[in-house]
């Protein structure tokens, strides 16, 4: 099948996952396609099972049953260094940006390229260089992480998940605590990515603004099933109660600050 044997195809079949030895049930049956080259929101209250489904995605948890299909192979086939290396097809961008607080913004964006390949400096450089300038920095390479903004911190980030051209990028949360300025900065970000790399993208999150914004399908899982699949336009006027409670609740946010 093509999405099996695609670079950037990631698909779920019929996946299960428990944990305390089976009394609590996470994923109940996920099934899900990513469509390669295209960004996927995957949204879901508190507890929903997303978490966990990005660790399957990852390779970091193996489903009770069912397949993950991920770049032409099944996960649950590999082992040891073969699953290792076969990550390397993703790129990932942390909630809290993962950063070393003690290297500066070039060694941390440089640091996957020096521990996985063996590029000179000056190859190093110009990648480097090339990462993040797409994401709007051309200078302060030198500084370290305290001394950046929320923002800056999230594009060092996301240089860093790019730069040994991962075919898929995943999100864990990118939104999740920030101040809306700095929120605002990450969606653009990501809209970047999604404009000049065209990868398989995978966002985890409970942000609907943003997916509705961004998204070119969402996911909605519910109490460890997908009960939605579609565009932004369709999941607003989707029936599901767990989604109109979803929808409601942000309604009532905004309306709270517009009072």
């Amino acid at each position: 099948m093509k999405s099996e044997t695609s670079r950037g195809a990631v698909r779920l079949e019929n996946v299960t996952k428990s944990f305390r030895g089976g009394r609590d049930q996470v994923l109940r049956g996920v099934s899900i396609d990513f469509p390669v080259g295209k960004l996927t929101y995957i949204l879901g209250s508190s507890g929903a099972g997303k978490s966990v489904l990005l660790k399957h995605i990852l390779g970091l948890l193996r489903p009770d049953s069912g397949h993950v299909w991920v770049a032409g192979k099944d996960l649950s086939t590999l082992r040891g260094r073969e699953l290792a290396r076969h990550r390397m097809v993703f790129g990932m961008l942390f909630q809290n940006a993962a950063l070393f607080d003690d290297m500066s913004v070039f060694e941390n964006v440089a640091f996957p390229l020096r521990e996985h390949t063996t590029l000179n400096e000056k190859e190093i450089e110009n990648k480097v260089t090339k990462s993040l300038s797409i994401l709007g920095m051309t200078g302060g390479y030198d500084k370290l992480p305290n001394e950046l903004s929320g923002g800056m911190r999230k594009r060092v980030g996301l240089a860093r998940a790019i730069i040994r051209e991962p075919s898929i990028l995943l999100y864990d949360e990118p939104t999740t605590g920030l101040d809306p300025v700095t929120r605002t900065t990450v969606d653009e970000l990501i809209e970047t990515l999604k404009r000049e790399l065209r990868l398989t993208s995978i966002v985890i999150s409970h942000d609907i603004p943003s997916a509705l914004l961004l998204a070119d399908q969402i996911a909605f899982l519910n109490q460890g099933t997908i009960v939605f699949w579609g565009t932004p336009k369709e999941f607003q006027k989707a029936e599901h109660e767990s989604i109109r409670m979803f929808l409601d609740a942000e309604r009532r946010t905004v309306d709270a600050f517009q009072v």
